[in-house]
């Protein structure tokens, strides 16, 4: 049935096919149709209190991180380097707009329609699958899931970890057997070109920090082994702020194991990250009170994390790539979450782009007129910011027939769309939370004009994240989140298509929800994760003629033109 339907979506995103032609590669003037969905936006940092050393670093650091987007082809598909190669080749108004589109999707499928292919079956001697593979370049090509999985189950125990790892894929040897493979080994070529780069980058800046941490990094591609340089990233205070390396699952559908590389390079604002530290000191206090029974919670926080706000100067690989990431929460290494936590890294100018650029149309479509005034940035950013604090708040250890587990183990494919789910509800109620003990009034406001602002912007945000389409695991995770709350009464669709929250059911529904994520990560259950998807992660009929209006008049997302990188680098 995907295999009907998925064409068909991507037929009514481009707007320009009949559906008996849908299987038909997009053509020139689709695929311009399928560009506009992402608005165009310059990306600026102020880089004029950059030391000279500082500034000669982050050169070397964009030329690394344009090595990134090299690996980041070849791990989300084996002919993606040889695909990119034969494009480039055809210079006519259908060649560029496919270059264009294969280097926004990194690949020939489309991240906004179910990742369906807008390439014919076969180009230039390639055979293109219709639909992005679920393992990626992760695992052998026409590997089952069955039978990796029966393989891994098979394994000792320290080769099954490997072979689960996030720094291996899984390849076939001579004699067609499954073997771990590290990415030191896999990538050796493009990862000793990085190691120079960042000893380059190392050698340039006058900041102890990033000079230990590139270093570290350096070692860490060569070695297989990250978590020295995980920790380092972690105490990073620099003005030039990097992360590069693998590091996000997302793109492995399979298992939700393999990371993929990324790098965002950019300039930390002072300013803005001083206005976040009050979150550092409310951690524990978070935790103790999640909707969650006493037995799951963390009685001890790790040491308070890092949060930064920057402003990205270039973004690669996993870091640029569709729909563009407004912050992240790194690193994912239990070890580092266990003993330090992680770090929230904000990208301000980003969220400012998308906020103007999307949130505001879409306000003006799927808010009464009087909620309209209710939207407000500093709700939308401050989400943003508890969303990726309450990755390394609730559960992160499981036991599953008396032995050790982790959430991400137990749930599989399930556990990103889970895990970002709960991170969006566990943030709302985080705030709601700090705003019932007064604890945001100096950055929100409190009363019922503060809260109005803070459902209502979160409303209009859910179609946003929406408007993406189903593929992603945010989109996933935002779909089991509106059904909810819609099943719930605490969203309501009004008979005019538009939508608004029951200010005396929303807290109480964001409870409820929340405590259901935390209960199935805690307990690693994958059954009810299993159910929970089938149930909501849908576009029921009242959200999609919503969408449907959406999408005549509002841009899915923004794409970014790295201003301030073309200027230093040129």
């Amino acid at each position: 049935m995907k295999h009907i339907l998925a064409p068909l979506m991507l037929c009514a995103a481009i707007g320009a096919v009949p559906a008996t032609a849908a299987a038909e590669p997009a053509t020139a003037a689709q695929l311009a149709t399928m560009a506009k969905r992402f608005a165009p936006a310059e990306l600026k940092a102020d880089t004029s209190q950059l030391s000279k050393g500082d500034r000669a670093a982050i050169v070397k650091l964009i030329e690394a991180a344009k090595i990134i987007d090299t690996l980041q082809l070849r791990q989300r598909w084996a002919g993606n380097d040889a695909l990119w190669v034969a494009l480039q080749k055809d210079n006519s108004a259908l060649g560029r707009a496919r270059q264009d589109a294969f280097w926004l999707n990194k690949g020939p499928w489309s991240g906004l329609d179910d990742n369906q292919s807008f390439m014919p079956a076969e180009y230039a001697g390639i055979k293109i699958p219709a639909k992005k593979p679920a393992g990626a370049n992760f695992y052998p090509e026409n590997a089952s899931k069955a039978a990796l999985e029966g393989w891994m189950n098979a394994l000792p125990a320290a080769q099954k970890s490997e072979a689960q790892w996030f720094f291996t894929v899984i390849r076939s040897d001579r004699d067609g057997k499954f073997k771990s493979v590290k990415y030191s080994d896999e990538y050796r070529p493009d990862l000793e070109k990085l190691a120079r780069l960042l000893r380059e980058a190392a050698a340039s800046t006058d900041n102890a920090s990033l000079k230990k941490f590139l270093t570290l990094r350096a070692d860490a591609f060569l070695s297989n082994d990250y978590l020295a340089s995980d920790f380092a990233w972690m105490d990073l205070d620099s003005p030039v702020d990097i992360t590069i390396g693998p590091y996000e699952t997302y793109n492995d559908e399979l298992f939700g194991y393999k990371a993929a590389f990324e790098a965002y390079v950019s300039i930390r604002d002072n300013k803005e990250t001083q206005k976040l530290n009050f979150f550092g000191k409310h951690l524990q206090e978070l935790e103790d009170n999640l909707p969650l029974d006493k037995q799951y919670r963390n009685p001890k926080v790790g040491a308070i994390a890092p949060m930064v706000v920057v402003n990205q100067v270039y973004g690669a690989g996993d870091g640029n790539m569709g729909v563009q990431t407004a912050a992240y929460n790194l690193p994912n290494d239990e070890r580092v979450i266990r003993e330090r936590g992680s770090k929230r890294v904000m990208l301000k100018n980003v969220q400012e782009a998308k906020f103007e650029s999307t949130l505001k149309p879409i306000s003006k479509l799927v808010l009464r007129p009087q909620d309209q005034k209710d939207l407000d940035f500093d709700s939308f950013f401050t989400h943003i910011l508890a969303h990726e604090i309450m990755h390394g708040l609730g559960p992160h250890h499981t036991k599953q027939g008396g032995k050790e587990s982790t959430p991400r183990q137990d749930l599989k494919d399930t556990y990103s769309t889970i895990e970002e789910a709960k991170a969006d509800i566990t943030g709302l109620w985080a705030l709601g939370y700090m705003m019932d003990k007064g604890l945001l009034k100096d950055t929100l406001g409190q009363g019922a004009a503060a809260e109005r602002k803070l459902y209502n912007t979160f409303l209009a945000s859910s179609f946003r994240t929406l408007h993406f389409g189903l593929t992603s695991s945010h989109a996933r995770g935002m779909a089991i989140q509106v059904n909810y709350l819609l099943d719930k009464g605490a969203f309501v669709a009004n008979g005019d298509g538009t939508f608004s929250v029951d200010f005396k059911k929303i807290k109480q529904g964001v409870i409820d929800l929340d405590r259901e994520f935390l209960t199935i990560e805690a307990t690693g259950d994958y059954a009810r994760a299993k159910a929970m998807m089938a149930k909501y992660v849908v576009i029921r009929p009242e959200v999609q003629k919503a969408l449907d209006r959406l999408k005549q008049s509002v841009p899915n997302d923004i794409r970014p033109a790295f201003v301030t990188a073309a200027s230093l680098t040129k």
